[in-house]
C-alpha cells in the first residue's frame, strides 16, 4: 500500500515529517472499508516510519478497529524496488499475509519487478498509468519462504484506489 495523500503546504517541513491531508484521511478510510469488506488480514505489516505512513496506518487501524502493530523499518522510506525486495527477503517466520506501506516510486517499481509484463496481468497495466496515494495492490506470490521473493510466479489479483470508491477523490480534487 502506498501512503495516503500528504500535505505540501508548509515548505519548511522536512519530507519525512509531511502529514496526510483531508483527502488522505478520506482515502485511507475508504481503503480500510474495502479491506474489511474483502476480509483481508495481515500477519505482518512492514512500514516506513515517515509521518504520512504512520498517519495512514493510524487511519486504517481506526477504521478497521484493529491494531496492525506495524514493524517500522527506515529502509522502506523512499526505497528502491531492490531495497524493498531486500526488506521482504529478510522477513522471518514466513508469515502468510504481509502488507508493506511505503512510498513511490519504490512500491510501483516493486510491482513492475514482481509482476511479469507479458500482457496477462491487466492490473499491471493500470499501475503503469499511475499507482496513486492510498492505493493498495494485492499480489499472490507462489513462494515457500519470503527469502525466495522474486523467484516464483506472481498473480496480481486486486487493486483498489480511493477514487474507485469515491470519484471525488480522483486527481481533479488537487486542482480545487
Amino acid at each position: 500500500m502506498r501512503h495516503a495523500k500528504s500535505e505540501w503546504g508548509d515548505r519548511g517541513t522536512r519530507d519525512f515529517d509531511r502529514p496526510i491531508n483531508a483527502r488522505g484521511e478520506a482515502g485511507a478510510k475508504l481503503i480500510a472499508t474495502w479491506i474489511k469488506r474483502e476480509e483481508l488480514e495481515f500477519d505482518l505489516v512492514l512500514a516506513s516510519p515517515a509521518t504520512r505512513v504512520t498517519q495512514t496506518i493510524d487511519q486504517l487501524e481506526k477504521n478497521l478497529d484493529v491494531a496492525l502493530n506495524p514493524e517500522w523499518d527506515r529502509r522502506i522510506y523512499l526505497a528502491s524496488s531492490a531495497t524493498l525486495m531486500d526488506v521482504l527477503r529478510s522477513v522471518e517466520d514466513d508469515p502468510q499475509h504481509v502488507m508493506m506501506v511505503g512510498h513511490n516510486p519504490g512500491l510501483e517499481d516493486l510491482i513492475f519487478d514482481l509482476v511479469p509484463d507479458d500482457g496477462t496481468q491487466e492490473l499491471r497495466d493500470v499501475v503503469e498509468q499511475k499507482f496513486p496515494t492510498a492505493a493498495l495492490a494485492v499480489l499472490e506470490l507462489n513462494i515457500e519462504k519470503w527469502s525466495d521473493i522474486g523467484n516464483g510466479e506472481v498473480a496480481f489479483t486486486k487493486l483498489i484506489r480511493p477514487r474507485d470508491m469515491d470519484a471525488s477523490l480522483g486527481p481533479q480534487m488537487d486542482r480545487r
